[in-house]
């Protein structure tokens, strides 16, 4: 919920510029998934490798766990140097295929020239924050985003309106504060006392493929929907056409900020549990992983019927925290309570997904997450032409919906099997 803050602080701030507000905050809402698809990245590698880890744990290999550490550090720095020069020498093109017009371009390019210097500091943040939750310290985990959030929060208001920076100043917020959680988590994997401290190691390609073969569920699931929602973006500017579009795209950007307040959380319940149902899985302890799945579960249901009654009673406050204007506030308390419609099938998708990566079952949540990821797609091409622009919004209901039944299908098929396999047969009331 703190990391949430990353991306909205931002735009809230944004949003209240005076005079340009609202072209900023499209220009900005043009840049958000182009940013969330470069920190889907430490997905690839962060929840690649602690799956790995707990089971190296659960399992007693400490050494093992280790070599697991620095090869994916070693991964995330690659990373980070790769994607920062490829984004730099594209990000133009990027901002006119992806939805900037004329008048929101120079925000766009403004906050993306400035983000993408420091991808470094948001990849080793994300992916090395999730090795100190695998080996049981959250409270450094929580550290290291609250420490990262509140930065932000506090430089914001300094860069963007005491300084006069605008929206460059929103950018240099966040990598500075980025900067600071990247630091803290570096130094928190090297303190004395951690069952698996970081060190620079061997470089081992076969375990780095291992690692992201169980990181590329994750990772598209996150990569995918970033690219999904830059076609939300370009679709809303093309059907909406000149000035609807960039009203479109604002209202956009407050409902993706919006619904990352339901996905990040209930990201955090199912990842969270990843390292138990990991661990307890490579010590053969069925009972456990069962207890864990039925509890995260019942977890993301919950929270997704409470962040259902909140948005139908706080989504026009949280849209005023962006924008003045009237009929974007209007416009865009409606489109939440469409977007965020399917919520509780959110919970059984998020939970098969991630608890299948936590379970080594890659492939099935590679293929849970590609089916959604093509549903949600159909509708944004789809329904925009078969109604009007604003329809967009429309496939995000339809494809959680939609997604969710098939997914729990296969996980409630493939599970046991799968437990029998590690944890031995269950054995039956009566028998033994």
């Amino acid at each position: 919920l703190i990391n949430v803050l990353y991306s909205i602080v931002d735009r809230m701030f944004i949003g209240h510029i005076a005079g340009v507000g609202s072209l900023a905050l499209a220009g900005v809402g043009v840049c958000g998934p182009i940013v969330t698809l470069l920190s889907s990245f430490s997905f690839l590698v962060g929840l690649g490798g602690t799956p790995l880890m707990a089971m190296k744990l659960g399992a007693g290999d400490k050494e093992g766990a280790s070599e697991l550490l620095s090869n994916c550090f070693k991964l995330l720095l690659g990373l980070a140097l790769g994607l920062s020069l490829l984004f730099f020498l594209l990000r133009r093109q990027f901002l006119w295929w992806f939805g900037a017009s004329a008048d929101t371009f120079p925000y766009a390019l403004d906050y993306i020239t400035i983000y993408i210097a420091g991808t470094a500091f948001a990849l080793l943040s994300g992916g090395l924050n999730s090795f100190l939750i695998a080996q049981g310290r959250s409270g450094l985990g929580m550290g290291t985003v609250v420490l990262g959030a509140a930065l932000n929060i506090g430089l914001d208001p300094v860069f963007i309106f005491a300084l006069d920076m605008g929206v460059s100043g929103a950018a240099w917020a966040t990598i500075l504060s980025q900067a600071a959680a990247c630091a803290f988590a570096l130094i928190s994997l090297r303190l004395p006392g951690l069952p698996v401290p970081l060190r620079w190691g061997r470089f081992q390609p076969s375990l780095c493929k291992k690692v992201l073969a169980l990181g590329l569920a994750p990772f598209l699931t996150y990569a995918l929907d970033s690219v999904i929602l830059i076609i939300l973006n370009t679709v809303l500017q093309r059907q909406g056409g000149p000035g609807e579009g960039d009203v479109l795209i604002t209202c956009a950007a407050i409902v993706q900020s919006y619904m990352l307040l339901i996905a990040m959380p209930m990201s955090g319940i199912t990842l969270g549990c990843q390292g138990v149902v990991s661990f307890n899985l490579g010590a053969a302890k069925r009972e456990r992983v069962r207890l864990a799945l039925r509890g995260v579960l019942f977890l993301c249901l919950i929270f997704a019927v409470l962040m259902l009654v909140v948005t139908h009673l706080c989504a026009p406050w949280f849209v005023r925290l962006f924008t003045k204007d009237a009929q974007v506030i209007v416009r865009s308390v409606w489109y939440i309570k469409l977007y965020t419609a399917g919520a509780l099938f959110m919970a059984i998708q998020w939970t098969v997904v991630d608890m299948s990566t936590a379970l080594g079952q890659v492939g099935l949540a590679l293929l849970c997450s590609l089916v959604r990821k093509g549903l949600f797609l159909t509708g944004i091409l789809l329904f925009p032409v078969l109604f009007t622009a604003a329809a967009a919004f429309a496939a995000e209901p339809f494809c959680d919906v939609t997604a969710s039944v098939l997914s729990a299908v296969l996980f409630v098929h493939f599970t046991p099997k799968l437990l029998d396999a590690r944890c031995g047969p269950q054995v039956q009331q009566g028998q033994g």
